[in-house]
């Protein structure tokens, strides 16, 4: 726990960051699965929702962030194998946060059933922590032509693999759930550890070969660093974001045509396609808040994005007990804590769409609080 840095901050990219986490939040708690509106689902296999930016974004914001933090001290001389220790460092951290909320509370607390034989070993938090330190040594040792490079070279031997690499009973090509590339090697490698959640047992969309392309998103932020970073002014800054954006959003809506995009299979057209949508909204974020001047609508994101890590695990945490704690009705059944409050507050004031769609943006608000008070105290949590 420290103190905020008196360094000068890219207020825009925190209030980015923030707006990111609210919505990963808010998709991830609604008050029913059952009601929820179709945009703050994933789409079930090909094509976007809302809801299917997000995570995107906030791999993309990670490879911005780093490439402000470590270009000037790699241009001071800072030592980069300890720069790179200090990556991997946190990135273990980051891992080991998702697998404790893989597995929280690991069967000691409220009935909770746990085995490590079939805890999920991929997830969110993971595969940032991949993301991060793959893309981290690509920049500490690359040049900008090579970054490129690796973004171009990543995005075409993960469609090549897809496409080519023959999978045992159902041969090469196959983009679907069951039958693919991605599925066969989760379902071999890490079997009894995939997201029980998924489309088809073995299937997980932050699998192993899919985070390949998930590191070329994260490469793609550090092209906006780079750019971030540039002599060039502000005004030119905004305009090439957003042309540079539109372009990205055009090519991966023509890929489409040939690799659909699809955000379980983290597909190169939807990588190229979320970039481009990143681009231009964080472009307006940039030109609101950091060349006109316009802060204050954003500081509830500011405060969301200072501590974004903290809040996404301590959500995830204040979810799972309320599913796990039970509430004895008034007829003698049970059930969770957050299906009584659901059902006792939200229902009768809404329809079933808005009520759960109102208790998700509670659950945003009570996190607020949380991070508000952190934010007062100046406590910025870094892992």
């Amino acid at each position: 726990m420290s103190s905020s840095s008196s360094q000068q901050r890219l207020l825009s990219l925190d209030a980015f960051r923030g707006a990111t986490i609210a919505g990963m939040i808010m998709v991830n708690n609604p008050g029913t699965w059952s009601d929820i509106y179709p945009q703050l689902r994933h789409a079930a296999w090909d094509g976007w929702t809302f809801t299917d930016f997000i995570f995107p974004f906030f791999l993309w914001i990670v490879g911005v962030a780093m490439t402000l933090s470590f270009a000037k001290r790699v241009e001071q001389g800072a030592n980069k194998p300890q720069l790179l220790l200090h990556v991997f460092r946190r990135a273990l951290i980051i891992f080991g946060l998702g697998i404790f909320l893989a597995g929280f509370p690991f069967g000691l607390l409220f009935g909770h059933q746990f085995s490590f034989e079939n805890i999920r070993i991929p997830g969110v938090l993971q595969r940032i922590a991949i993301c991060y330190l793959i893309a981290s040594a690509i920049f500490l040792w690359t040049s900008l032509r090579a970054q490129i490079a690796w973004i171009v070279g990543l995005l075409a031997a993960y469609w090549l693999m897809v496409k080519l690499i023959p999978v045992p009973g159902y041969g090469a090509g196959v983009m679907q759930a069951q039958g693919g590339l991605c599925w066969w090697v989760d379902s071999t490698v890490l079997a009894g550890h995939t997201w029980r959640g998924a489309p088809v047992m073995g299937f997980d969309p932050e699998g192993i070969v899919s985070t390949i392309p998930a590191i070329a998103t994260t490469l793609f932020g550090v092209m906006m660093g780079h750019w971030l970073r540039s002599k060039r002014s502000a005004e030119e800054k905004t305009v090439w974001m957003f042309v540079a954006g539109e372009l990205l959003m055009l090519i991966g809506a023509i890929l489409d045509m040939w690799l659909p995009i699809n955000k379980n299979l983290w597909t190169s057209s939807y990588v190229i396609f979320m970039a481009g949508w990143a681009s231009v909204i964080f472009a307006m974020f940039y030109w609101l808040i950091d060349v006109k001047g316009y802060k204050k609508w954003a500081l509830p994101f500011n405060i969301y994005g200072m501590n974004a890590i903290t809040v996404f695990v301590l959500s995830g945490l204040l979810a799972k007990t309320m599913g796990l704690v039970k509430v004895t009705q008034d007829d003698g059944t049970l059930i969770s804590l957050q299906r009584h409050i659901y059902t006792h507050i939200f229902v009768p004031i809404a329809s079933p769409l808005n009520a759960s769609l109102l208790y998700a943006i509670c659950f945003i608000g009570v996190m607020f609080i949380v991070v508000w008070l952190m934010w007062r105290m100046k406590w910025f949590l870094k892992v």
